[in-house]
C-alpha cells in the first residue's frame, strides 16, 4: 500500500517570521487541530496546536512561542499502520510527512489514513467479530490462530485492543465459518468469550436450562 499519492500539500508550514495573528487566522479557516511550522532555513520545527495558539498574544511572532511546538512527523516510508499509530498517540488530525534528510514533503490527513483502513481484509470482507480474553502470560497468537483455523475458519485479522490488571483483550475478524464451534473452543482453551457478533449456542442453552430449572423448581 503505497501511502505517498495521500501526501498533501495544501497548508505549507508556517514560518518563525510570521505572526501569531498569521496562525489564528489560518486556523479560523481550517478544521485542523494542529499547523506545522518551519525556521528561517525552512527546516521543519514541530506543530502548533489550534488550543495554544488562540491562547497567545496574536501581535507577537511564532518565533516567541517555538518552543510550545509538538515535534511530531512520520516518514515517507512510513506504514500505514505506524501512521495511524503516530495520529492517536498526538491526539492530531493532520500529520507531517518528512524524507530521510528531515526535508517537509506534505502531510497526510486522519481521514485519509482511516479509510485505508476501512478498506483492509478486517472490515471490508464478510465475517465474524469475536472478542476473547486471557491471562498476560498464558496467551499465544500461534495457539489464537490454530484454534479458529483448525475450525475451518480464515483469520482475517487480529489484534490486541485491550490490557488491563495482567488481562489481554483480543479482537478477532474471523471468516469462512460459524463462530459457534470457534467459541467452544475457546473455551476449552480457557480463553474467556467477551463478545461475538453470532449467536452463542453455549449461551443459548445456559439460559435455556435456566429457564427449565426455574420452570421445575416454580412446578
Amino acid at each position: 500500500m503505497n501511502l505517498s499519492e495521500y501526501i498533501i500539500n495544501d497548508i505549507k508550514p508556517l514560518s518563525t517570521a510570521d505572526k501569531i495573528s498569521d496562525m489564528q487566522l489560518l486556523f479560523n479557516q481550517l478544521t485542523y487541530t494542529h499547523i506545522p511550522i518551519k525556521n528561517m532555513e525552512n527546516m521543519y520545527l514541530g506543530c502548533l496546536s489550534e488550543t495554544d495558539v488562540y491562547c497567545f498574544e496574536s501581535d507577537k511572532f511564532i518565533k516567541d512561542y517555538s518552543y510550545a511546538s509538538e515535534g511530531f512527523f512520520v516518514r515517507e516510508e512510513a506504514n500505514w499502520l505506524d501512521v495511524l499509530e503516530t495520529f492517536a498517540q498526538n491526539s492530531t488530525n493532520i500529520m507531517p510527512v518528512l524524507n530521510a534528510k528531515n526535508e517537509y514533503l506534505g502531510y497526510y490527513e486522519l481521514n485519509d489514513i482511516i479509510t485505508l483502513f476501512n478498506q483492509t481484509p478486517f472490515f471490508a470482507e464478510d465475517g465474524g467479530t469475536l472478542v476473547i480474553e486471557k491471562g498476560l502470560d498464558d496467551y499465544s497468537f500461534s495457539e489464537i490462530s490454530q484454534i479458529v483455523e483448525s475450525n475451518k475458519g480464515k483469520l482475517l485479522g487480529a489484534f490486541i485492543s485491550k490490557m488491563e490488571n495482567e488481562l489481554v483483550q483480543f479482537t478477532l475478524k474471523i471468516g469462512n465459518a460459524s463462530l459457534n464451534d470457534i467459541i467452544q473452543t475457546f473455551r476449552r482453551y480457557n480463553y474467556s468469550i467477551i463478545s461475538g457478533h453470532e449467536d452463542d449456542s453455549y449461551i443459548e442453552n445456559l439460559k435455556e436450562r435456566s429457564d427449565y430449572l426455574n420452570k421445575y423448581l416454580n412446578m
